[in-house]
């Protein structure tokens, strides 16, 4: 299994309705594949900001490149990101899941 792990900030304002867009976006593509096992959205609070990080859970590589394409460790992102994200942060971490939790 292989996590995912990608990370955004947004203006605090914009915070409630991003967490919506992502959840029609990314997470709706990450459960429609069949290699994604699972997926968490986390949001934390920091002044003016809010950060959201999604840690994905994928049974392998080749199920992640069905999502991101061949250069997999690209960020997906889509058309209106821009309206939300400060920056679009270019690459996403991904890590061997050793133990799975139970």
């Amino acid at each position: 299994m292989i996590a995912r792990m990608w990370q955004g900030t947004v203006p605090k304002e914009k915070s409630v309705h991003f967490h919506e867009y992502v959840k029609q976006t990314g997470l709706k593509d990450y459960f429609n594949n069949d290699g994604n096992i699972t997926a968490f959205l986390f949001a934390r609070n920091e002044k003016d900001v809010t950060h959201f990080f999604v840690l994905s859970i994928w049974r392998d590589l080749e199920a992640i490149k069905k999502f991101a394409g061949e250069d997999y460790e690209r960020a997906v992102y889509y058309p209106e990101d821009e309206e939300f994200l400060l920056e679009l942060t270019p690459c996403v971490r991904h890590f061997e899941v050793l133990e799975p939790s139970y």
